[in-house]
């Protein structure tokens, strides 16, 4: 078993489509930011709650970079091919996939190449993979 293989390389493909996320808010603070967004300082309610979640992220990217480094994860984007996943399995390994950011597995993995190919997964962000894939690593999906 091995984490990660130096034929597997991120990938920076088209910029992937961001994860919608929904809070609550109580109405004060969403009025202060719709006060902000009409006097201009952003451009609108997501602009304003965008930029506060980067700000603070910044704040703590020291911490981000040590845990990143301690739990030996991939920062960014992490593309896993069928022929990536093919040469895996042909050599008698298995990943170990540890990525904050996105992991995806390409839409032509089948599940039998995903069980044989990957050990574990282990995202921190987002997962992109078939339906089918996901339903067959389930189970090893942490």
């Amino acid at each position: 078993m091995f984490f990660m293989s130096k034929s597997i390389k991120p990938v920076n493909a088209a910029k992937p489509a961001d994860e919608k996320l929904t809070i609550n808010l109580g109405y004060v603070d969403l009025g202060k930011i719709d006060l902000l967004v009409q006097e201009g300082f952003y451009a609108n309610r997501s602009d304003l709650i965008r930029t506060a979640i980067r700000s603070h992220l910044a704040s703590h990217a020291d911490v981000v970079k040590q845990v990143v480094a301690r739990k030996t994860l991939v920062l960014g984007i992490q593309h896993f091919s069928a022929d990536e996943l093919r040469a895996v399995q042909a050599s008698g390994e298995a990943l170990q996939i540890r990525v904050l950011g996105l992991a995806s597995i390409a839409l032509d993995v089948s599940p039998e190449l995903a069980l044989a190919a990957i050990d574990s997964v282990v995202v921190l962000g987002a997962l992109h993979a078939s339906p089918a894939v996901k339903a067959a690593l389930s189970n090893r999906i942490r």
